[in-house]
């Protein structure tokens, strides 16, 4: 076993809150060139519905939430989206959604034409599912799920999630992994009631889940949520997390969030790459929609843009097409450290 990735519990406590974040990060940094070289992986995210059937206190997508238009994007919307998002250099499509947003059969058909037509993976975010729509899916040829555990505290879970249980959640984690699915997980810092000591049994949790992938966030608090008025979490404290993160889980794909991106808009994405993040997900749901997909307030649309900014910032390298010479300083032209690769084709990829 890697000797990074047999850290105890205490050993993560003492680099969570005692070592300095400039020897966490160069730690961090050694162990992301080590173990998943310099480039970045680029995730193009759909949201194709905010439909969910769960009261969830933190997220705007909430059933409750009477103050959000809901939207449902048609199959031909998506493949549109999805299209634009692998010309741009998109080496996997996301498609994310709330709880039961849509039929499984509907579903299936979806993930199949971008399989078949794009030739990327698929990874799905709609939240638990039952075992035989997950089976479908697969089926279908997605290839990856991002189910978030949100917290490893199961008290505050079941006060985050009415009606639902923590032990829930990691059996549907581990049904996914069952059934073949490259799992992804994560969780928020920051959230109210969180313990700081819990942040290091979020950092065990998915390491004991065996996942592939783990984002981590800060919570942002959204206005119509019982959580509105509540403070959201801090970029300092989340880039701490991740770097401990990428210490415990050397081989995980972990993403430097569009939560981190709207806390600290400037460089929260760079700093999140330099802090052990190896994605990026831009968004591509299509402009009239996306500001209905409010999960938490003032997000940080990234695009393509933003996000080539903050690899090239970060030295790191990428698949993400170049912009016309028109909206790039010419005399740059040539310099940057962009990989791209013709359109709608498969490419390098590595989980999650």
């Amino acid at each position: 076993m890697d000797k990074d990735a047999s850290v105890r519990r205490e050993d993560i406590l003492k680099l969570l809150f005692a070592t300095p974040y400039a020897e966490l990060r160069h730690r961090a940094a050694r162990i992301t060139a080590r173990e998943k070289g310099s480039h970045v992986f680029v995730r193009g995210l759909v949201e194709f519905s905010n439909v969910c059937r769960r009261n969830c206190r933190y997220c705007g997508l909430r059933a409750a939430n009477r103050q959000l238009v809901r939207y449902t994007l048609s199959k031909d919307e998506i493949m549109e989206t999805a299209t634009e998002a692998v010309t741009a250099g998109a080496d996997t499509i996301v498609l994310q959604a709330g709880e039961y947003a849509v039929p499984p059969q509907w579903l299936a058909g979806v993930v199949d034409a971008i399989r078949r037509d794009l030739r990327v993976p698929v990874t799905l975010s709609v939240g638990e599912q039952p075992r035989t729509a997950c089976a479908l899916w697969k089926e279908a040829g997605a290839a990856r799920f991002l189910l978030k555990h949100e917290t490893a505290d199961p008290r505050l879970y079941a006060r985050l999630h009415p009606g639902h249980t923590l032990a829930e959640r990691l059996a549907s984690l581990r049904m996914l992994r069952e059934l073949g699915y490259e799992t992804g997980s994560g969780f928020m810092v920051g959230l109210p009631g969180q313990k700081p000591e819990s942040l290091a049994d979020d950092i065990l949790l998915a390491r004991e889940l065996r996942v592939s992938m783990c984002g981590v966030g800060p919570f942002i608090p959204q206005a119509d949520t019982p959580l509105g008025t509540r403070p959201g979490g801090t970029a300092a404290l989340t880039l701490r997390v991740m770097a401990v993160l990428r210490i415990a889980l050397p081989r995980a794909n972990i993403p430097a969030t569009t939560a981190l991106a709207t806390v600290d808009a400037v460089a929260g994405q760079k700093e999140g790459l330099l802090a052990g993040g190896n994605v990026l997900m831009p968004g591509f749901t299509p402009p009239g929609y996306r500001e209905h997909y409010r999960i938490y307030d003032n997000k940080n649309r990234v695009d393509t843009a933003a996000a080539r900014m903050a690899v090239e910032a970060a030295g790191r390298t990428h698949t993400l097409a170049s912009p016309p010479e028109s909206e790039e300083n010419p005399a740059a032209a040539g310099r940057s450290m962009n990989c791209s690769s013709p359109p709608v084709r498969a490419r390098l990829t590595d989980g999650v």
